[in-house]
């Protein structure tokens, strides 16, 4: 195989593969359809042609018949006048026509053969018509809900390049979430352990909280202390008496005493 060949049979190929990826079949069949209505009004424009020159020579052939009778009866006349040199002049033209008008009639046959043959098969192409359109009408209907039936499985399925672009964007805001929520999870953790300061102030570290636990619980004692030595005079010695609770019991077993 030459070069030119291999050539000619790659360009081939890739015109024939770039051809269906582009082609509609319906389009083609609604085509197809289209020409062969075409062929069948040409078909009927051509009946229509023959059955107008055969009326033509049906016309033409009565007018000859009545100039025939016209000459007959013009030789009667001049037989009946003694004219027989006019009577045979008017023979003689009244054989002419008879001659042309058994040719018309041949034409005629003609014509009216041609015409029936074309009238049939006018009427087979109609039907051969009529079924492709069916057919194309049934093919065109299967096709589309073979299709439909293609892209709702593609859908589902999620190979279809629309619905995989959103399994695309789904799989990405799942990844970011996640990412999201480790990224939060481990600051949480950083500031927790005292590896990150809190701008806010709000978060303390362990030992921080201890701290203020104790600054707290002391600042409570010395508060508790003062309002002793008020309520006691000044005596650091006696201690208010309070009703109720443990403070009740201890004031009971002071009075038995």
């Amino acid at each position: 195989m030459s070069v030119f060949q291999r050539l000619s049979m790659i360009f081939k190929s890739k015109a024939n593969k770039a051809l269906d990826s582009v082609e509609d079949p319906r389009e083609t069949l609604d085509y197809s359809y289209q020409k062969q209505l075409e062929l069948l009004q040409k078909v009927r424009r051509g009946v229509a042609d023959v059955a107008t020159s055969r009326k033509r020579v049906e016309l033409q052939i009565q007018q000859l018949e009545q100039q025939s009778g016209k000459l007959e009866n013009q030789g009667r006349a001049a037989l009946t006048q003694g004219r027989e040199d006019l009577a045979r002049e008017a023979l003689t033209r009244r054989s002419g026509l008879a001659t042309q008008i058994e040719g018309l009639r041949e034409q005629h046959a003609n014509l009216q053969n041609e015409e029936q043959k074309l009238t049939t098969a006018a009427q087979r192409l109609q039907a051969k018509v009529d079924a492709f359109r069916t057919r194309k009408e049934t093919i065109k209907a299967t096709y589309t809900a073979a299709q439909a039936q293609t892209q709702i499985s593609e859908a589902f399925s999620g190979i279809s390049e629309e619905m995989g672009d959103v399994g695309m964007a789904v799989q990405r805001a799942e990844d970011k979430t996640a990412e999201m929520q480790a990224r939060a999870g481990a600051v949480d953790e950083l500031l927790a352990s005292g590896a990150l300061d809190d701008v806010t102030g709000t978060a303390k570290d362990d030992i921080q909280g201890e701290l203020d636990r104790m600054a707290s619980t002391t600042g409570v004692e010395a508060e508790l202390e003062r309002m002793k030595m008020e309520l006691g005079g000044g005596s650091g010695s006696a201690t208010p008496q309070i009703e109720g609770g443990n403070g009740a019991g201890s004031t009971g077993n002071r009075e038995g005493a």
